[in-house]
């Protein structure tokens, strides 16, 4: 990871924000895909303007979009972008999504943008360097005991009956009013920022979680699978954010 590469996945997020914001709250077209997911307008819209910087700055690296798919696939380079991350929330108003880009080499995630266009809030961490938000230092906190954690995820409906279990599990462990609902990866940037302490999540996709571990990680914190494995390209879709790395046993442990 260069500089280089910092500087065009800045730009990455400018462009990105820049197709999305006019489109916020306005009038844009929208279709339900295969997965029964939804795309808009904006999502293709900033995802074409990055593919479109990334070919011609660096022609031999891959790309793994989420709406335009895969290019390059065998480099040893992949940028992984995730234009909307939170698409319900953009449809429904709500300024909690987020642009996401990473770029990962040989499928470890080195760099990561979390971007929120709307509030003017972005995460740039990346490997072996402080992670930054807004330009400062960002710092995940510390937690002595599971029981004074803030606790998020984004849908429990997203989870399957067995999933739902280990993660009720853990929040049968904290005090219910700290309990967050929402967020997509809005809730990893807050990790990263030391007002969340522990996000568990379920059936996510390497752009939805790729870009996100440099975030946290750089942060002070931890990003795992629900065996405690960090990820990568290869990951299950199963994710742990912690802003104490010191709290991984309790998590695992109480999600049995």
């Amino acid at each position: 990871m260069t500089d280089k590469d910092l500087t065009l996945a800045l730009r990455l997020a400018d462009v990105a924000g820049a197709a999305i914001r006019p489109l916020f709250r306005g009038q844009w077209s929208q279709e339900r895909k295969a997965d029964s997911s939804y795309v808009t307008e904006a999502d293709r819209a900033a995802e074409a303007a990055m593919r479109k910087l990334i070919e011609e700055a660096f022609p031999a690296d891959g790309i793994i979009g989420e709406e335009y798919g895969t290019r390059n696939e065998g480099a040893g380079r992949q940028w992984v972008l995730d234009p909307i991350d939170g698409t319900t929330s953009f449809i429904a108003g709500r300024p909690i999504f987020g642009t996401l880009i990473a770029l990962l080499q040989d499928g470890w995630p080195v760099l990561g943008i979390i971007d929120q266009p709307i509030a003017g809030e972005r995460w740039v961490g990346a490997i072996g360097r402080p992670t930054l938000f807004n330009g400062k230092p960002a710092q995940a906190k510390p937690l002595k005991e599971l029981s004074d954690a803030v606790l998020a995820t984004t849908s429990p409906h997203i989870f399957t009956n067995e999933e739902a279990d280990a993660f009720m599990s853990v929040a049968k462990q904290v005090a219910e009013k700290k309990i967050i609902y929402g967020g997509d990866c809005y809730n990893y940037g807050l990790v990263a920022s030391g007002h969340i302490d522990v996000v568990i999540e379920a059936g996510l996709k390497l752009h939805d979680y790729a870009a996100l571990v440099p975030v946290v990680e750089g942060a002070g914190g931890m990003m795992a699978d629900w065996q405690g494995n960090p990820l990568d390209a290869g990951s299950d879709g199963t994710v742990i954010a912690l802003g104490d790395p010191a709290r991984l046993e309790d998590v695992l442990e109480a999600m049995g």
